[in-house]
């Protein structure tokens, strides 16, 4: 016969009832805990002077963190965009940066594009510990503990660019061109001081004239690179305009009939998507310097371009440098995660150092101690098409340098992120760390 069933006594009844609420709502709470998203700022600019290049690399990341979460997400968790938009104005990029970490509390940031930006909200990543992960080619002489440089260093551009301009091109005259800021400027010091120490270059065969953000008149510019050029010595053009102030240069390079025989342009921020705008065919046979191009022949790159493609739902969808730099960037956070088993700031810090992940031109790309990456160089041609045809790479991938060989004060620094140094800045001369001097730089940046 079956047992009885016996009433709890009104005291076990109510001790029983509490044991099984706490039971449930610590199981709900665990459970919660689990479902938390894991929260992924993008700091791009979706309007002004810089939306025509940072937008795409907001779309870039939102697809990025959608394959993920598709593949099972991180750590169980799903992934979550938390997209501001810094509108190109720099400080305001620090404001954004500060609401992405303390209001949103994200788990990392990819953004920015300029320089001016980068240093603008680096003491916001400084003070509460976030992580940027940085994908444009910039000017070095930087490496902070909470910024992953994904993007080219000088030694991974810039130089091996004036020397394929030497080397191969026989150029031995040069108008140095850029926008208005610290990356133009800091590069173009470092490439006067290299080509003067490294190639003999004289003073007066080196042109250097710097632009507003969203500079629209090119006229007088050009003309006097054209009589620049006009003087007996091979010229070109090295370009660090930034923005969409490329595209009325371009036209108007077009307009006075500069061809590329005559004095070529390479560029530095000129890529795939800022050539949208422009008729290219006068324009072939210029040239730029990245780290990738949409016309790489591997699998992966053409599952890349296919996956943009069907995200983007373009047919004329092209990709670039800087998404790249954003999806192997995108890849080392995740891979130091899964290593990590955390999220955790100080965790990812130690277990991305050393992180391999594949690139999209068919070989890898290495996280160094001093928070760069290592990255093929290669060197294209415009296209009728917009796009380039790579003339030229270098036979093995390069390791970024944070501190040039050619500026002053630099030459005797290294940066290693890895204990017992932790150190962006430590003088191998005099065996001290630097420590972090973000707020100044900030402060130097916004004034210029």
């Amino acid at each position: 016969m079956p047992f009885p069933l016996r009433t709890l006594s009104s005291p076990l009844r109510c001790g029983a009832a509490a044991l099984i609420s706490a039971v449930a709502l610590g199981a709900a709470s665990q459970a919660l805990a689990q479902e938390d998203p894991i929260k992924v700022g993008i700091l791009h600019s979706l309007s002004g002077t810089m939306a025509i290049s940072e937008s795409t690399l907001k779309d870039t990341v939102e697809m990025l963190i959608a394959q993920q979460n598709e593949q099972g997400g991180l750590l169980g968790r799903q992934l979550e965009a938390v997209v501001v938009d810094p509108a190109s104005n720099w400080p305001l990029f620090a404001e954004r940066a500060r609401e992405l970490l303390e209001q949103h509390q994200v788990d990392v940031v990819f953004g920015n594009w300029t320089s001016v930006s980068r240093k603008a909200v680096l003491p916001v990543f400084e003070e509460l510990n976030g992580l940027l992960f940085y994908p444009v080619q910039y000017e070095g002489e930087e490496s902070s503990e909470n910024v992953f440089y994904t993007g080219a260093a000088p030694n991974q551009q810039a130089i091996p660019a004036v020397d394929y301009l030497i080397n191969e091109m026989g150029i031995e005259r040069f108008a140095l061109l850029g926008t208005d800021y610290v990356y133009p400027r800091t590069t173009n010091r470092i490439l006067e001081a290299y080509l003067k120490e490294e190639h003999g270059v004289a003073d007066d065969d080196i042109m250097i004239n710097y632009t507003p953000f969203g500079h629209s008149d090119w006229q007088n510019i050009v003309a006097e690179v054209r009589r620049f050029g006009s003087e007996g010595k091979p010229t070109a053009v090295v370009s660090t305009i930034n923005g969409d102030a490329n595209v009325p240069f371009y036209r108007e390079l077009g307009n006075q009939g500069v061809d590329a025989g005559d004095i070529p342009v390479i560029a530095f921020s000129v890529g795939e998507q800022e050539l949208t705008g422009v008729d290219t065919a006068p324009l072939v046979g210029h040239l730029a310097a990245w780290n990738y191009f949409m016309s790489v022949d591997t699998d992966a790159n053409y599952d890349f371009i296919d996956a943009w493609i069907e995200w983007t739902g373009d047919e004329e969808a092209v990709t670039n440098d800087p998404m790249e730099a954003h999806y192997i960037g995108f890849n080392m956070w995740a891979e130091a995660v899964r290593k990590a088993g955390t999220t955790d700031p100080d965790a990812i810090k130690d277990a991305i150092i050393g992180v391999v992940v594949p690139n999209l031109s068919g070989s890898y790309a290495a996280m160094m101690p001093n928070h760069h990456i290592t990255k093929p160089v290669l060197i294209g041609e415009i296209q009728d098409n917009g796009q380039f045809d790579i003339v030229w790479q270098t036979p093995s991938t390069v390791a970024g340098d944070a501190w040039s060989d050619y500026l002053p004060g630099s030459r005797d620094l290294m940066a290693d992120w890895q204990a017992p140094m932790r150190c962006g800045n430590f003088n191998v001369a005099t065996g001290r760390c630097g420590g972090s001097t973000a707020a100044e730089e900030a402060e130097a940046a916004l004034a210029e």
